[in-house]
């Protein structure tokens, strides 16, 4: 198959009735290009959009991040290199480039991105079945209610998100120092 280049600057029209996850709303379509591209990789009708961040926000449970919203365009991932496995889940306080974070709940969220089979789109059972001996509420916390979470990451607040402005941006490579951790997992707010 040939390449999908998606232009992010380009105009979109609105997709409605979008879910992802357990949010629902309205996003930017990337167009019939890219919907052909995805039915023919997939094999099945399919189209890309773009969270609105402009028109959208997701409130976010209380406990996980007190007086904040959350919106998909400052939610992200990041990679940590040089550290044990599974140490990031026990950092508290730390900081990337400039900028300040607090951890604020180990994430269960993500458990279905990572069982998607990259070929083909379709759901299996691993890592999951394999980190369930490990990182599930089961092992971590034995003596609370079980809802068979796999706990995937931590979830961090950047204390300052809410400072207007622009340029607030962490890279690769930048350093990542820890001030503050829990000293078990089961210590880890989840």
């Amino acid at each position: 198959m040939d390449d999908l280049n998606v232009c992010l600057g380009k105009q979109c029209a609105k997709a409605y009735g979008v879910s992802v996850w357990e949010w629902f709303g309205s996003a930017l379509d990337e167009g019939d290009e890219a919907s052909k591209w995805f039915s023919t990789y997939l094999g099945k009708l399919s189209q890309l959009v773009r969270f609105n961040a402009g028109l959208e926000t997701r409130a976010v449970d209380p406990k996980f991040a007190p007086r904040f919203k959350v919106t998909f365009s400052n939610s992200c991932s990041i990679l940590v290199k040089g550290c044990e496995p599974f140490s990031e889940d026990l950092w508290k306080e730390l900081k990337i480039n400039i900028f300040k974070f607090q951890g604020v709940k180990l994430s269960s969220r993500l458990n279905k991105v990572p069982t998607i089979n990259q070929e083909n789109g379709i759901a299996g059972f691993e890592p999951n079945e394999t980190l369930k001996e490990f990182i599930s509420d089961k092992v971590l916390r034995p003596n609370k209610k079980q809802q068979g979470k796999v706990y995937f990451r931590q979830n961090l607040v950047c204390q300052e998100s809410l400072i207007e402005g622009k340029g607030k941006t962490i890279s690769m490579g930048d350093c990542v120092y820890v001030f503050s951790k829990a000293s078990l997992a089961a210590d880890a707010a989840a």
